[in-house]
C-alpha cells in the first residue's frame, strides 16, 4: 500500500512521505513562536502527516494488545546468535533483556535505548530525514541525497549489527 500510495503524494498533492520530521511538527503546534525553526504554518505542511503518525502509534497500539499471540519465528542461528549475546527471553516482539523498563538503567538497557534513541534522533537529522522518507519517497522521486541516505543507513545497520552491539550486550 505504501508503494501505491508515495507516487500519488508526490504527484497529486505534491507531499513527501516521512515519520522524522514529524517531531517538529509536533513542537510547532505545541510551542508557537518560541523558537524561529518552529515557526512555520504546521497546520497546512504536516497535519496530515502527523494523523499517519498518530494513525501508526495507534494501530501498532491495538495489533500488540488485540492481535493475538506474539510468537515471533526466528531461525536457530538467530536465536543462537542472540542467545550468545545474552538474550534468553524470545516470548515477545522485541527481547525484553534489551527492551524493557526494568533494564533502562542498566549499562545495555541505556545504551540500546537511551544512547541509541539519541543517535537515531541525531542521524535522522543530519541526513536530512529518515529511513521511510529517504528510501520510500526520496527513491521513488530519483533523489541521489537519498541514495547515499539509504546505502549509509545499511552500512550503518551492518557496522551497529556486526561490531557495536556485540559490545554493548
Amino acid at each position: 500500500m505504501i508503494g501505491l500510495f508515495v507516487p500519488v503524494l508526490l504527484i497529486v498533492g505534491n507531499r513527501t512521505f516521512g515519520v522524522s520530521s514529524n517531531l517538529r511538527h509536533l513542537c510547532s503546534a505545541v510551542l508557537p513562536g518560541r523558537i524561529e525553526h518552529f515557526r512555520y504554518d504546521w497546520k497546512r505542511a504536516g497535519l496530515w502527516n502527523l494523523l499517519f503518525v498518530a494513525g501508526t502509534a495507534l494501530g501498532g497500539f491495538l495489533a500488540s494488545h488485540w492481535a493475538g499471540t506474539h510468537d515471533i519465528q526466528i531461525s536457530e542461528q538467530t536465536r543462537l546468535a542472540l542467545t550468545n549475546l545474552g538474550i534468553h527471553d524470545f516470548s515477545g516482539l522485541a527481547p525484553r533483556e534489551v527492551f524493557a523498563w526494568s533494564t533502562l538503567f542498566t549499562l545495555k538497557g541505556f545504551a540500546s535505548i537511551v544512547l541509541g534513541g539519541f543517535l537515531v534522533g541525531f542521524g535522522t537529522a543530519y541526513a536530512g530525514g529518515c529511513t521511510s522518507g529517504h528510501a520510500i519517497s526520496g527513491l521513488a522521486d530519483l533523489q541521489l541525497p537519498s541514495l547515499i541516505a539509504v546505502l549509509g543507513f545499511f552500512a550503518g545497520g551492518l557496522i551497529g549489527t556486526f561490531f557495536i552491539l556485540p559490545l554493548v550486550l
